[in-house]
């Protein structure tokens, strides 16, 4: 088990590491919030242990950009002589999966740490992502540059399928069975929709995502240098 310890007291941390290092665990160390931080996006740890007093960031902003920002669902268990209900409440709601208060015994932060696992990880958000647009296919949220943008149930199916099979071509036939299964609309419904979904999608940021493949169907790449003007 991979674990990593975000505390600047080196005393404590050490304590950590060195019980959780002789019962078998991996563990890493940073010692501000800001290399915490960072370590805790490009790695996969089982478990975090985080301090909240932290230096260049406190633990309540780290585990809140973990979860909103960076879509991390490691456990997180919080670290603090802070013992007040408000700190406590402050932590959950940033994304603290336990909390523990100094001072505290090594056994427990172990059995904690081994309960946070046992129960799993967050089921992972589903996002779609290419260049700036992003389709959250739980919430049913679109956004491109930051701009949310409101979709009919029609125009979510044909970018989820367009998406999902990017950068490739997807044929007119396969986007008309995804949309309206075996009761086919008439020939232009499918062209209709194309040009409303490029209306959001394309045309008010300036630069095209959808393409047409004449005679063949249609793709969504990231957005080139053409003007979303064009179909």
């Amino acid at each position: 088990m991979r674990i990593l310890i975000i505390e600047d007291n080196p005393d404590i941390a050490a304590n950590i590491g060195d019980y959780l290092d002789d019962r078998g665990y991996t563990v890493d160390f940073a010692g501000d919030g800001i290399t915490g931080l960072h370590l805790a996006v490009v790695n996969d740890f089982d478990a975090i242990v985080l301090d909240l007093a932290l230096p260049g960031m406190d633990g309540l902003e780290v585990c809140r950009k973990l979860r909103e920002e960076a879509g991390k669902d490691t456990p997180i268990l919080m670290l603090t002589a802070r013992d007040r209900l408000e700190d406590k409440l402050a932590g959950f709601e940033t994304g603290a999966d336990d909390y523990l208060v100094k001072p505290f015994a090594l056994q427990e932060v172990e059995v904690r740490l081994n309960a946070l696992v046992r129960r799993g990880k967050r089921p992972a958000r589903r996002v779609l992502e290419i260049g700036d647009l992003k389709y959250n296919l739980d919430t049913l949220t679109v956004e491109r540059a930051g701009s949310e943008i409101e979709l009919n149930p029609i125009g979510l199916k044909l970018l989820r399928c367009l998406m999902e099979a990017s950068p490739n071509v997807v044929s007119r036939a396969d986007l008309e069975q995804e949309v309206w299964g075996e009761e086919m609309p008439d020939s232009d419904s499918l062209r209709v929709h194309i040009h409303t979904l490029r209306s959001l999608i394309d045309k008010p940021f300036g630069s095209r995502m959808i393409q047409t493949r004449h005679g063949i169907g249609y793709r969504l790449v990231e957005s080139d240098a053409v003007s979303a003007q064009a179909t």
